[in-house]
């Protein structure tokens, strides 16, 4: 056991999954390191084994698939093919010239004080992606979570963000995590999207290609009308109103070019706001290595080969586009890195109907993200003294004095002029802000570590573990 090649697959998401299972099952033995209790990511998070919650009584989209990934998953940890480390929270992969093999450093635990390495002879990036958050007056007020946060809250740790929600943004993630809080027990006050059903008709012929989207998209709209939430096109939160914390959202109309409409806005009481604006890929693990990035995107090949020999990566970080097509990028991975670790040339071949999908599927975000555009001018309704970068709490007048009076050209100078984007989050949330702000593009900034390490793990590096 201990000859057969070693991968290392960091991210238990549907792409990780995916290729942890396909390599296992062409004789690689694999290290699935993930932060999280449990394998799924977001779209299988199931509540904290601690609350023993039940299973919901209604059945939902992907849970036959989450099924046979988690059967698959236990039949390979039973077999010792795979071994799965949860609560592992990797801040670095580090290549070995030595060796040429790889070391995955990470942290163990809820309190991130322990360092372990992983050593591996390949690695998989699956490390999926986060949420694009673009600021408004009142964005910091408690109450106010993202999208992504607030689903996570309700799967996780079954906690509701507030009784009376609006929900807004722009995006497909709205619909799940709108009827996911009504059927928990919110009142979900407003479902607020930006894009309107013209530009859903405009991408009819790509729709009808993907039959399963649209009913998983009409299972949540028929979840919706049931508990009568009926959503708001053309629409976005203006601004979000409160003392201590967010009780009433101000909303306006669009035109057809994408602005506020005068005279149409409205306002509506809350206690919690979950917002979001689509998602961007996590690509610091990458950048370390040195793979190439295409945009904000981890360049690949037909094989999911990064340009850093043996690097691959899948799913979110190769650019956005849901967990179909992140399991198809993450089985193709699996099987070309089986196939070189083994010493054999893949055959393309033998996953042609994956590749194909892998070209549906990534037409059809290529369309969703036309479709779901954020507002042309959000940045232009950020009032000076709104805040920007909540770490060192910059606000969008200083970005402004920085890109014209002092000069700045790019983010990085902003970034010394005014402290924007190094905080605790190194510009990870107020990056796409800043490059809106100063009308520079935004690119991701490369960083060593992908989160902050305590100074004990880095003076004392620890021992491999034998995995």
């Amino acid at each position: 056991m201990a000859e057969r090649p070693h991968l290392a697959v960091v991210g238990a998401g549907p792409a990780g999954l995916a290729g942890a299972l396909a390599a296992a099952a062409r004789g690689v033995r694999v290290t699935l390191v993930d932060a999280a209790e449990q394998a799924g990511g977001q779209i299988h998070r199931r509540p904290a084994a601690a609350l023993a919650a039940r299973r919901p009584p209604a059945p939902r989209p992907r849970a036959r698939t989450w099924d046979r990934l988690r059967d698959a998953l236990d039949r390979h940890r039973a077999g010792g093919n795979v071994t799965h480390l949860t609560d592992h929270h990797v801040w670095c992969v580090e290549r070995l010239p030595a060796s040429g093999g790889f070391a995955v450093h990470c942290l163990r635990g809820p309190a991130q004080e322990e360092g372990v390495t992983v050593r591996a002879d390949a690695v998989l990036l699956a490390t999926g992606g986060y949420e694009r958050v673009l600021p408004f007056p009142g964005w910091t007020l408690p109450g106010v979570v993202t999208a992504g946060g607030a689903q996570a809250m309700l799967k996780g740790q079954l906690v509701l963000p507030g009784r009376t929600v609006v929900v807004a943004g722009t995006g497909p993630l709205l619909l799940p995590v709108a009827a996911g809080l009504a059927e928990a027990g919110a009142r979900v006050a407003a479902l607020v999207e930006s894009a309107g059903p013209r530009a859903l008709l405009r991408m009819a012929p790509a729709l009808a290609g993907h039959p399963g989207k649209l009913a998983e998209g009409a299972w949540y709209a028929a979840r919706l009308l049931r508990y009568g939430v009926r959503p708001l096109t053309r629409h976005t939160v203006v601004e979000a109103h409160g003392a201590d914390r967010i009780e009433a959202v101000t909303v306006a109309a669009l035109d057809r070019n994408g602005r506020l409409a005068p005279g149409t806005t409205r306002r509506v009481p809350c206690d919690a706001l979950a917002v979001g604006h689509g998602m961007l890929p996590h690509t610091d693990l990458a950048e370390t290595l040195g793979c190439t990035l295409s945009g904000t995107d981890v360049r690949v090949d037909t094989e999911q080969r990064t340009d850093v020999p043996g690097v691959w990566a899948a799913g979110e970080a190769t650019g956005i586009g849901g967990a179909d097509l992140a399991l198809v990028e993450g089985h193709i991975a699996g099987r070309s890195i089986a196939a070189r670790l083994h010493g054999t040339t893949p055959d393309p071949r033998t996953w042609a109907a994956a590749a194909r999908a892998r070209t549906r599927l990534r037409a059809f975000s290529t369309a969703l993200d036309t479709v779901y555009a954020p507002p042309v001018d959000w940045a232009d309704r950020m009032t000076d003294d709104t805040t920007v970068c909540r770490c060192e709490e910059v606000t969008a007048g200083q970005v402004r004095e920085a890109a014209g009076t002092l000069g700045a050209g790019d983010a990085r100078t902003v970034k010394l002029l005014t402290r924007a984007g190094m905080g605790w989050c190194q510009g990870r949330m107020c990056g796409p802000a800043v490059a809106g702000l100063t009308g520079c593009p935004f690119t991701p900034g490369r960083r060593p570590f992908a989160r902050p390490v305590p100074l004990g793990v880095l003076a004392e590096p620890p021992e491999p573990q034998p995995h």
